[in-house]
């Protein structure tokens, strides 16, 4: 799993006035969840641009005052307008400790209903899933190897993984192969012509 490291700086005043104080000098005020403290400190958007702008999930290194702590981000906070930065929770990662989080969900394999003239429609790009810090990975998979035309995968298709727990329904649809209009009425006219036609009486 790829990590974003950087090193914050502690804040020692806290509140509305002092989080303005941290936007005005470009940087991102932020706090730090989980474990038996909080910590609230600032970074800078080139420190955590590669953290919050990703498909991808990654953990992240976080140096505060010469002690690293490996976090996850829990929520951003951007302006309306403009959509800057405005504020950054994360949550400590504690060996033990249960945590719930939101993976990306990648397909794997190839779907011969695609290489007939498919379309593959994918509803679920990300998946709510429960573990530990231990056992947390990056991403999940699905199989779409066996899927034909009309065919569909759901969450309950997703490739377990150990120690990692899916806290979705398992009957939400998660990827289909969707007949195209035009392969359908192609069919259908195929189906007409191989009937006849129709006697009279």
């Amino acid at each position: 799993m790829e990590s974003i490291q950087f090193t914050g700086t502690v804040r020692e005043v806290v509140g509305k006035a002092a989080s303005k104080a941290v936007r005005n000098s470009d940087a991102i005020p932020c706090v730090m969840y989980g474990g038996e403290t909080v910590a609230h400190f600032s970074t800078t958007w080139s420190d955590v641009r590669h953290l919050i702008f990703t498909a991808d999930f990654k953990t992240a290194e976080i140096t505060l005052d010469g002690t690293t702590h490996v976090a996850i981000v829990k929520s951003v906070q951007f302006h309306p307008v403009t959509e800057k930065i405005l504020h950054i929770d994360f949550l400590k990662l504690v060996p033990g400790t249960p945590i719930k989080v939101t993976l990306p969900l990648r397909l794997r394999g190839s779907s011969p209903g695609v290489k007939a003239g498919g379309k593959l429609v994918q509803s679920i790009r990300k998946v709510s899933v429960k573990c530990y810090p231990e056992t947390l990975v990056d991403q999940l998979t699905i199989d779409i190897s066996k899927l034909d035309l009309g065919q569909s995968s759901r969450v309950r298709d997703i490739d377990a993984v150990e120690g990692v727990d899916v806290t979705m329904a398992g009957a939400i649809p998660v990827v289909m192969i969707e007949i195209p209009r035009a392969m359908r009425a192609a069919a259908a006219a195929e189906a007409k012509a191989a009937a006849g036609p129709k006697k009279k009486k």
